[in-house]
């Protein structure tokens, strides 16, 4: 039996999520159909974390076993031959140790892109959230820091979130402009069901001016989700990577950088 892992990019505009389901269209489902061709077994991949539906992926990182001996080229080139064209494997490779893509992970990276101008966009319509009106992107980044810790989320996860704690540490939030763009970037080690469309929602509030900047540091305090901010929709929201320590060989994305030398496990 072999482990092997791979790093997945998909636009998740056309699948009903990450997480496998009877009569609707996965990311799961399809990944696991196009390996089986190549494994000739049953698959069964697991994710770094299950995305919502419209949710895209610029790295998800899963890994499968397979009593199937082949070259690692063919997993990733013969499973893209199956898959459509809104799913890519990126690359593959043999597991280190005890590898696992969710355990093992300490860090994950989401980026939250809004189309800030008054016309919707034709092209990047299910890739971008759009909002009309002007954001002050300096004071949603000045809001986003009291975020920035390890704290209890609870005005920040889904009313109908299964994880057994509200508590993350959120390494880092960085709000700024690029042109007619407001991009949100997220690290933690770990993401409640809907944080960061609940935190990019009282963002959008802060930076149109409805709400002022000490909101953030009122919710947190409150852990109460029934006074928060609307959920902002999934179009826009990337998982863009995730961080495991140096032994596993998974190359890491340069905005980990930022993270503490001494990073672990909470």
């Amino acid at each position: 039996m072999q482990r092997i892992v791979l790093g997945i990019e998909y636009d998740g505009s056309a699948f009903y999520g990450w997480q496998w389901q009877i009569k609707f269209r996965t990311v799961q489902a399809v990944v696991e159909a196009a390996l089986e061709k190549i494994a000739g077994h049953k698959i069964r991949v697991i994710c770094t974390g299950r995305t919502d539906s419209g949710v895209h992926a610029l790295e998800q990182i899963v890994h499968f076993d397979t009593t199937a001996t082949r070259v690692l080229h063919a997993w990733m080139l013969g499973g893209n031959r199956h898959l459509s064209p809104d799913v890519r494997i990126l690359w593959a490779k043999v597991a280190v140790d005890d590898f696992h893509a969710r355990y093992s992970a300490l860090a994950r990276f989401y980026r939250y892109i809004i189309l800030n101008r008054p016309v919707k966009s034709a092209l990047l319509k299910q890739q971008s959230t759009w909002c009309y009106e002007a954001l002050d992107a300096d004071k949603m980044h000045l809001a986003a820091q009291s975020l920035v810790g390890n704290f209890d989320f609870s005005s920040f996860r889904a009313q109908g979130c299964q994880s057994k704690s509200p508590q993350r540490y959120m390494y880092f939030i960085h709000v700024y402009r690029q042109d007619n763009q407001v991009i949100i970037d997220l690290s933690a080690n770990a993401f409640l069901h809907h944080m960061v469309r609940n935190i990019a929602g009282v963002l959008i509030s802060i930076g149109t001016g409805k709400r002022p900047i000490t909101w953030t540091q009122e919710l947190l305090e409150l852990k109460d989700r029934s006074q928060g901010g609307v959920t902002a929709p999934p179009d826009g929201l990337f998982l863009g990577g995730v961080y495991y320590p140096a032994q596993y060989g998974i190359a890491k994305h340069p905005i980990f950088d930022q993270l503490p030398t001494n990073i672990k496990r909470y």
